[in-house]
C-alpha cells in the first residue's frame, strides 16, 4: 500500500464513526426492520418482544449503533430486577453488529452495558447472539451456565418449492404426512386470542404428561396478545372429527418462523395430527415469505431431555445448527459490592 493509499484508507476511517445512543420511540420501526433483515436476527431483539416483557415486569433498555447517522446496529438489554439478589443484564438474541465494525461495536454496547450495570446494580452482561462461531473479541466473555435461546436447532429450508421440501424429508416424515391426511385430519391458524386457551389446554396437557417446566396462563395471554397485534405469531391448531388434537405457536420474525411452543392430546395417536399441523406451518410459513422454518428446540443425543421430540422432528428433514449459546461478561467491581451486600444482608438477618 502506497502513502496516498494510507492517507486516504485513515481518513475514510476517520469520516465514519460509530456511535451509540438509546433508540427514540420514532426509530422503533427501523430497529425492527434491521433485526429482521440482517442474518442472525432473532424475534427476542424486536419491540414487540421487548413490550410483552415489559408486561412480564422486566426492564428494557434499547439502544442503536449508528454510522454516521445510519443505524447499523444496536440491542436491546433486558434486567428482570431481584431484590437483595445478583441480577444480570441480558441480551437474548443479541446483539446486531456491522460488519466491518463488530468489533468497535462490541465494545460500544459493553461500555454502555457496564454504565447501566453501575445504575441498577447489575452483575453481568449476557448476550446470546445466533452466532456459529465465537469471534476473537468476545474472548473476555465465558460461557454462561443456562441459555435462554436453545443452542442447539433445527432449520427447514424453505426456499425449495413444497414437492422438493416433502422429498428432502425421511420417508416416515412423508409416510405419515399423507396418513394424517388419509385420515382426514383437518388443519387451522388464527391469531384470533379466542384460541389462546384451546392451544393452552394441550399445552399444560403435553407439560403434565413429559414433566418438564411450562409457563402460566397469564405468560401466553401477554404473549399472544402482543405478537398477534404485531402480526408476528399464529395458533396452529390440528382437528379430528371435530376434536383438537394438536396446537402449536408460530413467530414469525423476517424471513423465519420459529416453531416457540406446542401440544397434543394423549388421544388418537393413531391419525398423526402433529404431522399434518407442522407440513400445514411449513407451508404457511413460506406463502408468508419466510425462508426458513425454525423447530427451536432439538438434539442428536439420545440421552438428551429433547431427544424424544427431537426424533420427531428430524422426520421433517432439515440442518441441525448448533450456535455459541449465551456469554457472559462480569463487571467485577459491581460483583464485588453485590457480595458484600449480600453478606451484610444474611450477617444482619443472622442477628
Amino acid at each position: 500500500m502506497t502513502i496516498i493509499e494510507k492517507i486516504e484508507t485513515n481518513l475514510n476511517k476517520q469520516a465514519l464513526e460509530l456511535i451509540i445512543r438509546e433508540l427514540t420511540t420514532a426509530e422503533q420501526h427501523d430497529w425492527d426492520l434491521l433485526v429482521k433483515t440482517v442474518p442472525h436476527g432473532c424475534f427476542m431483539q424486536t419491540s414487540s418482544w421487548a413490550y410483552f416483557k415489559e408486561i412480564e415486569g422486566y426492564k428494557t433498555f434499547r439502544y442503536g449503533l449508528f454510522l454516521n447517522g445510519e443505524l447499523v446496529g444496536g440491542c436491546i438489554y433486558y434486567l428482570y430486577p431481584h431484590p437483595n439478589k445478583a441480577n444480570l443484564l441480558i441480551v437474548p438474541g443479541g446483539p446486531i453488529l456491522p460488519d466491518n465494525f463488530a468489533n468497535q461495536g462490541m465494545q460500544l454496547l459493553l461500555n454502555q452495558a457496564g454504565d447501566l450495570a453501575q445504575k441498577i446494580g447489575a452483575i453481568a452482561l449476557r448476550i446470546e447472539p445466533l452466532w456459529i462461531e465465537k469471534p476473537d473479541y468476545l474472548k473476555d466473555f465465558v460461557r454462561a451456565p443456562a441459555d435462554l435461546l436453545p443452542c442447539e436447532t433445527l432449520l427447514i429450508d424453505l426456499r425449495p418449492d413444497t414437492g422438493q421440501i416433502l422429498a428432502a424429508m425421511k420417508p416416515k416424515g412423508r409416510y405419515n404426512i399423507r396418513l394424517s391426511q388419509r385420515h382426514g385430519v383437518k388443519t387451522e391458524f388464527s391469531s384470533d386470542s379466542q384460541k389462546i386457551p384451546v392451544f393452552y389446554d394441550l399445552f399444560w396437557e403435553t407439560v403434565q404428561r413429559q414433566q418438564f417446566f411450562g409457563e402460566p396462563y397469564g405468560f401466553f395471554i401477554n404473549l399472544c396478545q402482543t405478537l398477534f397485534a404485531a402480526n408476528m405469531a399464529e395458533i396452529g391448531l390440528a382437528t379430528w372429527r371435530g376434536e383438537i388434537l394438536a396446537a402449536i405457536l408460530l413467530v414469525y420474525c423476517g424471513d423465519i418462523a420459529t416453531y416457540l411452543y406446542g401440544g397434543r392430546s394423549f388421544d388418537h395417536p393413531e391419525v398423526m395430527a402433529n404431522y399434518s399441523l407442522h407440513w400445514e406451518a411449513l407451508q404457511r410459513a413460506k406463502s408468508r415469505g419466510c425462508q426458513v422454518y425454525d423447530f427451536y428446540g432439538f438434539t442428536r443425543n439420545p440421552n438428551h431431555a429433547y431427544a424424544k421430540f427431537s426424533q420427531f422432528k428430524s422426520q421433517f428433514g432439515g440442518t441441525p445448527i448448533t450456535t455459541i449459546g449465551a456469554h457472559d461478561y462480569f463487571f467485577y467491581d459491581q460483583l464485588a459490592d453485590t457480595l458484600i451486600s449480600l453478606f451484610r444482608n444474611i450477617v444482619g438477618g443472622s442477628k
